[in-house]
């Protein structure tokens, strides 16, 4: 490929990326409503996948630090979302686990969540959903090496 033509599908994709991001993540913040945030949707959303794990855990998965995790979690356990559980061998461990209210919002979330997903795939016919979700996984996967590159550095 030449330069312009790189530059061009440079700008494209930044633009695209910026532009769905932001949409979806306001399509999102509309069906989750004053419920919760963003951030604490996806916190449920991989402790319900989990069923339990821990904050250094989370601050991994969702690469930041593990104050920001504290406190979105210290939110959320105020509400009687998330529940706190030492390790009986390691007192220094502490799970995280949905309680019964975080499981319950969690899944009146995920319904609209889903509801909203489906208005918007439904727009394509399977084979083009089929060959954008095989795209986007492999541009994950792409990224998530980058990643290990940096870090081995």
């Amino acid at each position: 490929m030449n330069n312009p033509t790189i530059q061009e599908l440079i700008d494209r994709y930044v633009s695209v990326s910026f532009r769905v991001h932001k949409k979806a993540e306001s399509l999102i913040k509309g069906q989750i409503g004053d419920e919760l945030t963003n951030d604490q949707h996806y916190i449920l959303r991989y402790i319900s996948q989990s069923e339990e794990c821990t904050s250094s855990e989370l601050a991994e998965a969702f690469e930041v630090n593990k104050s920001a995790i504290t406190a979105i979690i210290n939110r959320m356990a105020e509400r009687g979302l998330i529940e706190r559980t030492r390790d009986q061998n390691d007192r220094r461990v502490i799970y995280l686990t949905l309680t019964d209210a975080g499981k319950t919002l969690y899944q009146t979330c995920q319904e609209k969540i889903e509801q909203l997903v489906e208005s918007i795939i439904s727009q394509f016919d399977e084979v083009e959903i089929k060959n954008f979700i095989n795209t986007y996984e492999k541009l994950a996967s792409i990224l998530d090496n980058k990643k290990k590159e940096e870090m081995e550095e």
